[in-house]
């Protein structure tokens, strides 16, 4: 009896789930388990830390900006690598490090490094993966983001109580190894293209006579043309306020447990890690709804979920209310990425998935420059975060009537007559 061999787009999956476990998991919500050992060490203003937390989204949106060309020149397993092992670097030396704007500096490099093995990496997933099955994988991949959640809410406070004061220090340099290690593993096993390898993506059968990956473009018309910069511009805005609300409780909700709730530091990196727990089944659970009802419907439970969450964060009504809060938060935090994702390689092709993916990504960094920025002035201006939760709860409901805007699809598809052939 032959035992099938395993289609090697399994592999791309998991060195996914691996980079997105550093350059989301460590590299951006590590920093919201750092928050108070840093704040404490480094007397550091809510304002300050705010701004920290700004000056990575920057980073990232710089590297929106600059991935399509590195993608096209470097291929993904080599950009994925260096922004991995950019991460990598710029974590040793935070650890390094006594000043906070030297840190924000430091930092924005950081998100560089995550743009740079975020993109990619989510492109691979379009290219290895069949329509049918595309949000699915996407929230695969993007389970790495719990996974990450759930070592750093464990990791840091461990290092906190063995090494006290440098707890935060010795946690930077921890992540910082983890992510040079997952480097090299893309390095090895990352590929650029199924077909390259002979395959089709899976999901699909390869073609007798496949196409060499050269070929000539077909025309694009005009009216297809702006049909398609309309629909990134309406997905766009409807991920810009996906960034902006899910950092503004991402970067400060472990804060607020501790400074508002009065919570142990160590009870609120546990409650923390609940969010990496309920996040594994997030990108998967609503990447797969997405493919049986449509991508917008699927959008639009993610922001009634979102906007659930932020409410309950915001009331004050007390323990319960707060871990409901934070079970709803994980269940949909990162359901977006994955539904986008999959909307983008439904629409696109080739290397024109890249293009699109930065574009949409380029609302979403601003956003996540924007939300944190914002919560942190909030918060030094006022007595806590509540009202920083309220104008999340908003803006989510406002982007839940904002998916209407988007055009129907059928279930695990996309519009008729929308996609666009790679050049």
């Amino acid at each position: 009896m032959r035992i099938p061999s395993l289609h090697y787009g399994w592999i791309i999956a998991l060195v996914g789930v691996a980079t997105l476990f550093c350059c989301i998991g460590l590299a951006r919500f590590g920093y919201t388990v750092l928050i108070p050992g840093m704040r404490q060490g480094l007397d550091l203003s809510y304002r300050a830390i705010g701004f920290i937390g700004a000056a990575n989204f920057v980073g990232y949106l710089l590297a929106v900006a600059v991935a399509p060309t590195l993608i096209r020149t470097l291929r993904p397993r080599l950009t994925v690598s260096c922004g991995l092992m950019v991460i990598a670097l710029s974590m040793f030396a935070i650890a390094g490090c006594d000043d906070g704007t030297l840190i924000g500096l430091i930092y924005c490099v950081t998100g560089i490094g995550t743009g740079l093995a975020n993109i990619p990496t989510m492109t691979l997933t379009t290219q290895w993966f069949a329509r049918k099955m595309r949000g699915r994988a996407a929230g695969l991949v993007i389970c790495g983001n719990g996974l990450g959640i759930i070592f750093v809410g464990f990791a840091v406070p461990l290092c906190g109580e063995l090494f006290a004061a440098d707890g935060w220090r010795v946690s930077w340099r921890l992540l910082g190894l983890v992510s040079l290690l997952v480097a090299l593993a893309a390095l090895l096993l990352l590929r650029n293209d199924p077909q390259q390898q002979g395959l089709a993506p899976l999901g699909e059968e390869l073609p007798r006579h496949p196409q060499p990956s050269a070929s000539p473009a077909l025309a694009e018309t005009p009216a297809a043309r702006a049909g398609n910069r309309r629909y990134l511009l309406r997905l766009g805005c409807l991920y810009l306020i996906y960034g902006a609300t899910f950092m503004i409780y991402g970067t400060f909700i472990v804060t607020t447990m501790i400074s508002e709730y009065h919570l142990d530091a160590k009870v609120a990196g546990a409650y923390w890690s609940w969010v990496g727990g309920f996040s594994l089944f997030s990108g998967l659970a609503f990447g797969t709804l997405s493919d049986r009802i449509g991508r917008r419907r699927g959008l639009l439970a993610v922001f009634v979920v979102q906007t659930l969450s932020y409410l309950l964060a915001a009331s004050h009504w007390g323990t319960p209310a707060l871990l409901l809060s934070i079970a709803l938060y994980g269940l949909a935090v990162f359901a977006a990425p994955a539904i986008v994702t999959a909307a983008i390689g439904d629409r696109f092709q080739g290397s024109r998935v890249a293009g699109a993916f930065s574009n949409a990504t380029f609302f979403f960094a601003f956003g996540q420059i924007v939300g944190p920025a914002l919560a942190g002035m909030i918060g030094s201006d006022s007595a806590g975060f509540a009202p920083a939760y309220v104008v999340a709860a908003v803006l989510t409901a406002l982007a839940g009537f904002g998916t209407f805007l988007l055009p129907s699809t059928r279930a695990g598809g996309c519009a008729p007559s929308c996609r666009t052939t790679a050049p």
